[in-house]
């Protein structure tokens, strides 16, 4: 059986501009060329799309996160193929990877088999060089900072509440604390500092928000640094940070275009992890895409409780967009996980276990359906060790719902094994919609977590400390109580604790920290024990990625 990378570098990949050209009718002077089969958008040409109505907005989501897999990527560009398939011309919007990951545990993020976007090799490390100039704009107001604080501190800048850190791509533990300016006065003022990854940064979480240039610097001038003697907030604005960030944001705000196996069209822009940030790709792309395309089929991070929520909640309270329909992805498979079955026997039929591990499946419908008010397929991505009795058992567990399971195939077969999946998603975009938000803008802070935790998560109660409740109470005094929540905590349970499997009830949610991101317009909530900075596996797949004399990269994924 042939890799993820193998299928990728064996697929013929077609001249991008031109099939840009003959699918979308663009010219190629609205294109900025990134080699032969990469391309951006350009800004000027977004503008002119303003007043076109917007396509079918679906949302594709999952199951809380396995080791087991459960291929919600790889279901969003399948999907996206079968409705080109069936005639319904759609356009796919997905999150860039982050070299962290992809040289850490997950892997690549272009999807999988027959559903991938291509050239996948790029795609997964430099790509366009959109990660790079975030971290060169997040690291240049760092700098600003300390040389600030170097030559006189005009603005009274207290060093021991900065709250800006520095970030890199890359997942290292060793850099989550560290000492700066070491080494004597030539060298700045000793200082704690930190790091975090890229996609955590602010800066990532305004790109992704921003509508376009102007935005963009607005928001950049609006982040909080750090506080000065007299506490009162000191922003990117007070060091004239913004115009030079922005400057080095300009190219990267233009969505990326690509192509998928079958030569179908994909925005792969932005790429904020759904644990630590609120996950979804740029807003640029997402609404370029709903004026260009009948339909737009989208991801959100991780599970429907993290991912999902934060693309409701945040994302399209900011730009109110609507899903007209959600697409559950669910793997039997992990599943049996949920229920409790060790990862090296989950190829065995277990159907006490999968019904136990339905409770998973079950609790993110009552989500959707419930707390999000949306319309839901569940889209089982199907492996070959599925057996009939546990497909049946599933399809009769989310009867109870009215919701439709449909045995889904593109892994294998592309488009042609997700066409059902297209066809239920085309009459369930038709349908009743009841989309609403899980709290409202008026609520106080800890009253937002609060609703997130007991309603979506299952949590019995909130508990945080004393400093944690004076800084929220200190955000609505300072007037941010109106933000949104984005909650950080691990991908692998609906509670704080990843070790809780299925879907546990009467759980806390502990919060360990609160920060402002004030040019991104939400408060981030730090729980359990969730790290804004990762680290590497003991065995990281950085270990079997190489480059042969040919300079075809192998190992990828």
């Amino acid at each position: 059986m042939k890799s993820d990378i193998e299928i990728a570098q064996a697929a013929p990949i077609q001249p991008l501009i031109p099939l840009v050209q003959k699918k979308m009718g663009i010219s190629a002077d609205q294109l900025i060329p990134y080699g032969h089969y990469k391309s951006k958008l350009s800004l000027d040409f977004i503008k002119t799309l303003q007043d076109k109505p917007n396509g079918k907005l679906i949302l594709v989501t999952a199951i809380s996160p396995t080791p087991a897999g459960e291929g919600k990527t790889t279901t969003t560009v399948g999907l996206g193929d079968a409705l080109n398939r069936i005639g319904k011309p759609t356009l796919i919007c997905l999150r860039e990877p982050s070299l962290g990951p992809v040289f850490g545990m997950k892997g690549g993020a272009t999807g999988g088999g027959m559903a991938q976007v291509i050239p996948m090799e790029d795609i997964n490390l430099h790509f366009t060089g959109d990660f790079h100039a975030i971290a060169a704009a997040h690291n240049l107001l760092s700098a600003l900072i300390d040389n600030h604080l170097h030559h006189g501190n005009e603005l009274q800048l207290d060093s021991r509440r900065i709250t800006w850190k520095r970030v890199m791509d890359m997942n290292d533990r060793s850099l989550r604390k560290i000492t700066i300016g070491q080494g004597g006065p030539a060298n700045g003022f000793v200082r704690e500092d930190g790091f975090d990854i890229v996609v955590a940064s602010e800066v990532m979480a305004i790109f992704c928000l921003a509508t376009d240039l102007q935005d963009l610097k607005a928001r950049l001038g609006r982040i909080v640094v750090g506080y000065n003697v007299d506490m009162k907030p000191v922003l990117a604005s007070d060091l004239n940070a913004q115009g030079a960030m922005a400057a080095l944001l300009k190219d990267a705000l233009a969505p990326n275009l690509v192509q998928t196996l079958e030569g179908n069209i994909a925005f792969v822009h932005g790429g904020p992890f759904a644990n630590i940030a609120h996950g979804c790709n740029s807003v640029v792309a997402t609404q370029s895409a709903l004026k260009l395309a009948d339909f737009v089929v989208t991801e959100a991070g991780f599970g429907a409780d993290l991912g999902a929520e934060k693309f409701i909640d945040i994302k399209c309270r900011k730009t109110g967009l609507k899903p007209d329909a959600v697409v559950l992805v669910a793997t039997i498979r992990a599943l049996k996980y949920h229920g409790g079955v060790d990862v090296k026997q989950l190829g065995t039929e277990n159907l006490e276990a999968l019904k136990k591990g339905l409770s998973n499946l079950e609790k993110h419908l009552a989500n959707i359906k419930n707390h999000y008010g949306l319309p839901c397929v569940v889209a089982i991505n199907h492996r070959t060790e599925d057996t009939q009795a546990e497909v049946d058992l599933l399809k009769a567990a989310a009867e109870k719902f009215g919701v439709e399971v449909v045995l889904a195939q593109h892994w294998a077969h592309g488009g042609a094994g997700a066409e059902a999946l297209a066809q239920a998603v085309v009459k369930l975009s038709e349908s009743e919609n009841h989309f609403k938000f899980v709290y409202e803008d008026h609520l106080p802070l800890l009253d937002k977590v609060k609703a997130i935790a007991t309603q979506v998560y299952g949590a019995s109660q909130v508990q945080a400390d004393r400093q944690v409740l004076e800084k929220l109470s200190q955000f609505e005094k300072a007037g941010y109580g109106h933000y949104p929540v984005c909650i950080a905590k691990t991908q692998s349970s609906f509670s704080g604790d990843a070790a809780l499997r299925g879907a546990p009830t009467g759980h806390t949610l502990t919060i360990r920290e609160v920060r402002l991101a004030a040019g991104a317009e939400f408060i981030v909530v730090v729980c359990g024990d969730i790290m804004t900075m990762p680290g590497l596996p003991k065995v990281p797949a950085a270990n079997g990625i190489d480059v042969d004399e040919a300079g075809r990269i192998k190992g990828l994924f």
